[in-house]
């Protein structure tokens, strides 16, 4: 099994990024350019990949009371992962992500993962600025 962590300080309120980050609808937003996730019947999601143009069956489910969205394939259990938001007391939030790709995966090389989970968190940063910045 490989395992791949990365925690972002955000300037906004723990509340605000959990909403980010749990919207079915806004995942795009935020996640690796090249995965779309298109909502089936939530749980249920299923995911596309460019990258080798599959699509797979998973399960994405927000734990709101621990301000935990938790993600995996459905039936082969070959990739799970885990997005916690932590508040830090001073209007700013910590958000750690975790990937874990188990035996048997095909997964990307480590730096093409540990980009993708950098750039991941810079682009939730943006559009939890963008939303705070927004009307209402």
């Amino acid at each position: 099994m490989s395992e791949f962590e990365r925690t972002r300080t955000l300037p906004a309120q723990p509340e605000m990024v959990f909403d980010q980050v749990c919207d079915l609808n806004r995942l795009d937003s935020w996640l690796p350019r090249d995965l779309h996730v298109h909502p089936d019947d939530p749980p249920a999601v299923t995911v596309h990949e460019d990258r080798t143009g599959e699509d797979a069956d998973a399960l994405v489910r927000a734990r709101k009371e621990q301000m935990r969205l938790e993600w995996g394939t459905r039936e082969d259990g070959r990739y799970s992962g885990w997005l916690q938001v932590a508040g830090n007391g001073s209007g700013s939030s910590q958000v750690t992500v975790h990937l874990s790709f188990h035996q048997g995966s095909q997964r990307p090389d480590d730096g093409v993962v540990e980009e993708a989970l950098d750039k991941s968190l810079e682009r939730l940063e943006e559009q939890v600025r963008l939303r705070g910045e927004g009307p209402g």
